[in-house]
């Protein structure tokens, strides 16, 4: 998770979500915690319409922080938010692996069945076209309720 996002769950200024991890710098070891590349943020620049350095935006490349970091940030916050933030934070990474691994096979084998229809079906499009439809649809099915406020119109 980026810092901001973190900053914003915690209801903190990014700078001083930093500002305390830095002051706990060995607490978060490369696999805890890493800083973008110019690289990476750029794309995320172009990805996601982060405003851009200099128009209201951030001064310095942001940091990112995985699973482990994130928990050992309620150690380095130490507060009440940031306990229950965290608690909320982990159960949410235990869903999206499980979630992970009970779909993994079906991945695998949707991947599977898109291969040999590739292979052999080469010559009839439509047939082709219906399958694809068919797999879809089965992926949909498979997908996590969406979590918020339906915008669409019904």
């Amino acid at each position: 998770m980026l810092d901001s996002d973190l900053a914003d769950l915690y209801e903190v200024p990014t700078f001083r979500l930093n500002e305390a991890v830095k002051r706990k710098r060995a607490r978060f070891p490369q696999n805890f915690m890493f800083q973008l590349t110019k690289e990476e943020y750029d794309f995320l620049i172009s990805q996601f319409a982060i405003s851009k350095t200099g128009r209201g935006g951030r001064r310095t490349l942001p940091y990112v922080f995985t699973e482990q970091g994130v928990a050992m940030l309620s150690s380095v916050l130490n507060s009440e938010k940031a306990i229950q933030i965290n608690i909320q934070i982990m159960n949410t990474f235990v869903q999206m692996r499980q979630w992970a691994m009970e779909n993994k096979d079906l991945a695998r084998r949707v991947a599977e069945l898109e291969n040999y229809f590739i292979e052999h079906c080469k010559d009839n499009k439509t047939d082709m076209r219906e399958i694809y439809e068919a797999i879809d649809l089965l992926m949909d099915r498979t997908k996590p309720a969406k979590i918020g406020f339906n915008t669409e119109e019904k």
